[in-house]
């Protein structure tokens, strides 16, 4: 019988309040200050707000490549398009999975909502063999994410990743990522097999988690990021109010990363030479981005 290694908590990053795009207010979990220690993973940030004025300004048009970008919305919706043409909306409970490539100019816009608006978006990088591939964008509707109910009365959205006999819409083998929105009754707890070497995060949108790592017990509040160390599987339980959390692992790359605003490279050289291309106009270099959409 092989006993599992449970993981304990490396760190928790309490993250920062910040403007974004043209004056979008938003909490960024993390950032450029915490490469390489979440590879693949770069940034991700989360929005919330009942006043339209902390989000219509929106992310108007901007430069991508290298990466890809990750949104999903609990609350709310955003609209978007790119230079080519293409255009959408991310509703409640969708989620976008965007490759940018070797390029891509797009826009993402909150839509003026009655009540809340709620989402996140998570940037995760590309290896250097891809980097210059086509953009693609997958828009998975809520519907077409399975959930699952376990035997404690959690409730696991499984976007990417398996659980179970489910498996998420989005597959990407360069990381192998697993993004989870997990929400837990009071005092429940979560178990996860984790990939010894990968590298694995919670971040907490509300109530409370604790760790059930063998060293120390940690309670962490909401809009937290939970960074683990190494080992074989994740345990959490959730406060006395409940918890909910997005769950979030991945293969590291271990390539140099460079980076200059939206655009994350392997070296210096290569952002000089996307920021001369956006400047002279030749930047895009492929057609209209597939659209891989469900």
């Amino acid at each position: 019988m092989t006993t599992s290694t449970i993981r304990n908590v490396s760190t928790v990053l309490d993250g920062t309040d910040t403007l974004e795009g043209a004056g979008v207010r938003l909490r960024r979990a993390f950032g450029h200050d915490i490469v390489p220690r979440l590879d693949p993973f770069l940034l991700m940030d989360h929005f919330r707000s009942r006043n339209p004025l902390d989000y219509t300004a929106g992310f108007p048009w901007h430069p991508h490549r290298g990466i890809e970008t990750v949104t999903y919305m609990l609350d709310g919706s955003v609209d978007h398009e790119d230079s080519l043409g293409h255009e959408g909306s991310i509703a409640p409970g969708d989620i976008q999975w965007m490759t940018s490539g070797s390029g891509i100019l797009h826009q993402e816009m909150p839509r003026r909502t009655e009540g809340l608006l709620e989402g996140f978006q998570l940037w995760v990088n590309m290896p250097a063999r891809a980097k210059m591939s086509q953009p693609a964008y997958r828009g998975v509707p809520s519907h077409h994410i399975p959930a699952v109910r376990t035997d404690d009365g959690a409730s696991i959205r499984v976007v990417a990743g398996t659980l179970g006999d489910q498996k998420g819409p989005v597959q990407n083998e360069a990381v192998d990522p697993t993004y989870w929105d997990v929400t837990l009754p009071a005092g429940a707890p979560f178990e996860a097999p984790t990939p010894p070497g990968h590298t694995v995060l919670a971040y907490t949108v509300g109530g409370r988690v604790e760790s059930e790592s063998p060293e120390a017990s940690t309670a962490v509040g909401a809009r937290r990021t939970i960074l683990f160390g190494d080992g074989d599987a994740v345990q959490l339980r959730a406060g006395p109010d409940g918890g909910r959390f997005l769950f979030v692992m991945g293969r590291p790359l271990r390539e140099p990363v460079a980076w200059w605003g939206p655009i994350v490279m392997n070296s210096d050289a290569q952002l000089r030479e996307a920021i001369t291309e956006l400047r002279r106009g030749d930047f895009i270099k492929h057609g209209a981005p597939v659209d891989e959409s469900l």
